[in-house]
């Protein structure tokens, strides 16, 4: 079963005028834009070492600029070629790929304001510029051909969220067992045993789950060490990230956390951030339906907002200490829109057949932290939360 996309000159073109652009040029230079050759379908074993540009215009033949020894580095698209070998006949080819277009879009942020979109470098940035045109960033349209996805690839993604939501049952169950045997277990144990148990189902992640307890909990990126990890023990706040896809080529990811008490009587306080986290969580994936289901435009930084304002509500701002959550592909961060007010002021569209993380968290340094995190799927007329059952009570592990 293929999961990969080709590109879709009809679909590219009708994307750009609905945009309100006379085109789209894309730039590589050894790999520096592996977005653009993802929209192109191109090969990403087969990167050359010169600089090649393509430009989609709305309507129309697209033109390629590539290098003479490197003629055939756009060949698996369609397109006029112009082939430069001087920096003159670079400048000169640029020009005539552009030649009739007034504003273009191009893989850039403005400012750097969102770092996923900044693939182009500022100098070739002016170059384009000198020959008359007006520069647009591509955001949106780079999302819409690098972050959306297919059936297949979204069959995957369900495929790897349901894995993931039985370990976490799976681990939880591992720790009461262990403890109610009088054996001792580790943070690292957990992560070997859940990256073991991802390799038998075929599966891959990037790096080690988070598996975090107590003060280590409160870290968001906390590191398992290989050697004197911390034990889990009864009463201790036990925090699980993991996340992880099927090794078949442009599988997606699936990115998951929950969170468990040792024992069977968590106190109060930890209960009630738990809450606050689990509230924060509903109101953005509530709202992301309700603005789906009305097909009204919604950006990241938005749903950003909606789950920050209950955290601040109840008093704990200053402890969420990260984005709402993340666009999801083959990557565990891809590169459709983040939900993000914090850390960027992302103001791309929440686009269909999108996947992307909403992950609340409230971290108190030195004693606990509380993260709730699942994935949902803009459907184009609704929010799936996908991977259920999901939490809406801390696990108590029972000893």
């Amino acid at each position: 079963m293929a999961l990969s996309k080709t590109f879709d000159l009809p679909a590219v073109q009708s994307a750009i005028r609905d945009a309100g652009v006379d085109g789209w040029l894309l730039y590589d230079f050894r790999g520096t834009d592996p977005i653009a050759r993802n929209v192109l379908g191109l090969d990403p074993q087969k990167v050359g070492t010169r600089r090649w540009f393509y430009f989609v215009p709305a309507r129309g033949t697209p033109r390629k600029l590539v290098h003479a020894i490197e003629t055939k580095a756009l060949d698996a698209v369609p397109g006029d070629t112009t082939v430069y070998l001087t920096w003159q006949s670079l400048d000169e080819g640029l020009a005539r790929l552009v030649e009739g277009a007034r504003r273009i879009a191009m893989n850039y942020s403005p400012m750097g304001d969102v770092p996923y979109v900044s693939k182009v470098d500022a100098g070739t940035l002016e170059r384009v510029r000198s020959k008359g045109v007006e520069v647009l960033s591509s955001a949106d349209l780079m999302q819409a051909f690098d972050a959306s996805l297919t059936p297949e690839q979204l069959a995957s993604h369900h495929r790897a969220a349901k894995r993931l939501r039985s370990l976490v049952d799976e681990v939880f169950g591992l720790v009461g067992e262990r403890l109610r045997a009088g054996r001792e277990i580790t943070e690292r144990d957990v992560v070997d045993h859940v990256n073991a148990a991802l390799r038998a189902a075929g599966m891959i992640n990037d790096h080690d789950p988070i598996v975090g307890v107590n003060e280590h909990a409160a870290d968001p990126h906390f590191e398992v060490a290989q050697k004197g990890s911390s034990p889990i023990r009864r009463g201790d706040l036990l925090l699980f990230d993991l996340w992880a896809k099927e090794v078949a080529a442009a599988s997606i990811y699936a990115d998951i956390t929950w969170c468990a008490f040792v024992g069977d009587e968590p106190p109060a306080e930890i209960v009630h951030v738990f809450g606050i986290v689990r509230d924060a969580r509903k109101a953005a994936c509530a709202r992301a339906d309700e603005a789906f289901r009305a097909g009204e435009e919604i950006r990241g930084f938005e749903l950003d907002r909606v789950a920050r304002r209950v955290i601040e509500e109840a008093g704990f701002g200053d402890r969420f200490i990260h984005r709402l959550g993340h666009s999801i592909h083959e990557s565990t961060h891809g590169n459709g829109a983040n939900l993000d007010d914090l850390e960027t002021h992302d103001t791309r569209r929440m686009l269909p057949h999108t996947l992307f993380s909403v992950e609340p968290g409230i971290y108190l340094p030195g004693r606990f932290g509380i993260r709730s995190e699942v994935d949902v799927y803009h459907t184009g007329t609704r929010a799936e939360v996908t991977g259920p059952p999901h939490q809406d009570e801390l696990v108590r592990i029972e000893i």
